[in-house]
């Protein structure tokens, strides 16, 4: 039984590093987003450093700068950086409002319907991004928004 448990919390790991966006092969910097609900950033690269932030806010953007091990050195959307255990990212895509109220749109062209507001701060899952304009998602809520007016994507980054 002991052996059991052992192999199955060996394998939780695993898959939880697995899942995260740092892979060690990955080109920085790039983007990601924290899966955890309470995380710290830390000043260098292990649990042994002093924790400079506790972020409690899953699915917040980040941009992973640098790779050691199994620590990323990140940037947060206010551009605070520190080291993550890859553990506490995740591969999902996620974006930030900045500026002001946003509108998020039926279709990605100006003049387009639109559907929602989102304010700053709002955090939502992206997928679709082409020509200056992301599919924003924030739980159910979707519609396309510009990528000048979030934090989590290139400009002219392409994800399909």
């Amino acid at each position: 039984m002991r052996v059991l448990v052992r192999t199955l919390a060996v394998m939780a790991m695993i898959a939880g590093t697995a899942q995260a966006s740092a892979a060690p092969d990955r080109e920085v910097p790039y983007w990601a987003s924290i899966a955890a609900g309470d995380a710290m950033m830390r000043t260098g690269p292990g649990g042994n450093f002093p924790a400079v932030w506790r972020y409690r806010r899953a699915d917040l953007p980040i941009r992973v700068l640098q790779v050691h091990q199994s620590w990323r050195r990140i940037e947060s959307p206010d551009g605070v950086q520190g080291w993550m255990a890859v553990a506490l990212l995740s591969a999902r895509r996620t974006a930030i409002v900045t500026g002001e109220i946003r509108p998020m749109l039926a279709r990605p062209e100006e003049g387009a319907k639109i559907v929602w507001r989102a304010e700053p701060g709002v955090v939502g899952r992206i997928d679709q991004c082409a020509a200056g304009w992301c599919r924003f998602d924030v739980r159910g809520k979707a519609g396309y928004i510009r990528t000048a007016h979030i934090w989590g994507v290139d400009p002219n980054e392409v994800i399909d």
